[in-house]
């Protein structure tokens, strides 16, 4: 079937479904009400993990909570924040650091919230084949013959050093200063000994290079691979497909994944202004609900529906990659070196795990990481990372777009948290490529763990 002719059949079925919708009801979806603003457009970037907001537009998800829903590919991340602020868009996929950051007035001043947490994991950490050769001579084998994973940055030092002694900078690429990939890729670089600068607002300084042994700067996810492929950057931080875009034109080599660097992070958002949630409040559980039921999509039955994923992603006016070159990531591998394919089936992660809920725990280890390389200026008491999660991340709306599910029967109970119980945040958390715990309850014990990066009482 033609895409013209899916969507008008879609829309057809919507115009009945609209007819019988609130006549066939559960006491929930009545104690919900209808949809204030139906009409929707929704921003994302060309990344795989936009995958729940494809899945809920192409699954019909939408459709079911009475929702006509208009899906725009945005130019950058700083673009898609403003048009969420601005109201061109009603909500838009978004870094899990960008309502955080808004918040506290880092970059754009605004009130954005978030009752979904998109995806757990998804980014990787590439460099350009030359970076390789040297790196790849300080990294033992595995029996078999193969690099020994994970990777340290330890074995990127002899390369940081060389460019120091020729006089030149070393340079990576990230997406966008707050975002997970500029957190990763320094926390990946600070394990390894190698402090990727500070930032220091106050003084006006906002690119994060002081005292950089590598220098970071932005690259849009999309021109990653160009921008390596001309010297400009020598490696980069991004989600898929882009670090397997640089295996398949053989150009550089995907070194270590997030996951192995924070087992099960959080990576992206649905982020909405304040404002907005505020006026449409049923309008927004039940987009929370649609994507809820296309995150689960992607994972139930041992990731059966990858394939299908895949092939939507592929398509122009989504993430608009090759299906091969999207599938090695999306599907439970990942491709290294070329040819060297390993089982990562926790790649991608959009529901288990309670990968959907948003909680606490991971709103503070963003404002850590903003806190540990200057972001946030000076120090401040743990009440503080505490009352801006609160203000931010919003569980009590996600647990009335779930318990609606539950009772319509969509998705069992057991799937979900326990929400009499839960409390926002997590056991303290060990899968860091560090060894370091992290207790989302005690921010400030925590960066005091940290050989690199700002503590308590530290400024620039």
């Amino acid at each position: 079937m033609s895409t013209v002719t899916r969507q008008t059949t879609r829309w057809l079925t919507r115009i009945l479904l609209t007819a019988t919708f609130w006549t066939v009801s559960t006491v929930t979806q009545a104690e919900i009400g209808p949809a204030e603003k139906p009409d929707l457009k929704l921003g994302f970037i060309k990344l795989t993990d936009m995958a729940p907001l494809a899945i809920a537009w192409e699954q019909g998800f939408f459709m079911d909570e009475g929702l006509f829903v208009e899906l725009e590919a945005q130019a950058n991340w700083k673009v898609l924040l403003d048009r969420v602020i601005t109201g061109e868009l009603d909500g838009a996929h978004m870094l899990a650091g960008q309502p955080l950051g808004a918040s506290i007035g880092y970059g754009t001043r605004a009130d954005i919230i978030t009752a979904f947490s998109m995806d757990l994991n998804g980014n990787g950490i590439t460099v350009s084949n030359d970076v390789w050769d040297t790196m790849s001579q300080h990294i033992p084998d595995n029996a078999d013959g193969r690099p020994e994973h994970p990777i340290s940055a330890s074995a990127l030092r002899p390369v940081v050093e060389a460019a120091r002694d020729r006089g030149e900078r070393f340079r990576m690429g990230m997406v966008f200063p707050v975002s997970t990939h500029n957190y990763e890729l320094r926390y990946w670089l600070a394990a390894g000994g190698l402090n990727p600068g500070y930032y220091a607002p106050q003084r006006g300084d906002t690119s994060g290079t002081l005292e950089a042994d590598v220098h970071l700067s932005v690259t849009p996810p999309p021109q990653m691979p160009a921008t390596m492929e001309a010297g400009t950057i020598q490696g980069y931080c991004v989600g898929e497909p882009w670090n397997q875009q640089a295996v398949f034109k053989g150009i550089g080599v995907p070194v270590i994944t997030d996951y192995e660097i924070w087992r099960n992070n959080p990576e992206k958002v649905f982020g909405v202004s304040k404002g907005w949630a505020d006026k449409y409040p049923n309008t927004h559980i039940r987009v929370v609900k649609a994507m809820i039921r296309a995150a689960k999509w992607l994972d139930e039955n041992d990731n059966a529906n990858r394939p299908e994923a895949v092939k939507i992603l592929s398509q122009p006016n989504y993430v608009g990659a090759d299906y091969d070159v999207i599938a090695n990531s999306m599907t439970g591998t990942f491709e290294y070196e070329k040819g060297d394919v390993r089982e990562v089936p926790d790649f991608n992660v959009f529901f288990r795990y309670n990968a959907t809920y948003p909680f606490y725990s991971d709103a503070i280890w963003y404002l850590t990481q903003m806190r540990r390389w200057g972001q946030i200026s000076d120090t401040k008491p743990d009440s503080w990372y505490m009352d801006v999660a609160k203000k931010v991340y919003r569980p009590d709306i996600y647990a009335q777009a779930a318990k609606s599910l539950i009772a319509e029967g969509k998705i069992p109970a057991d799937q979900f948290p326990d929400f009499a119980t839960e409390d926002g945040f997590k056991p303290p958390q060990k899968g860091f490529i560090d060894n370091i715990t992290y207790d989302g309850r005690k921010p400030n014990e925590y960066l005091a763990k940290f050989p690199i990066g700002l503590k308590e009482g530290d400024a620039l």
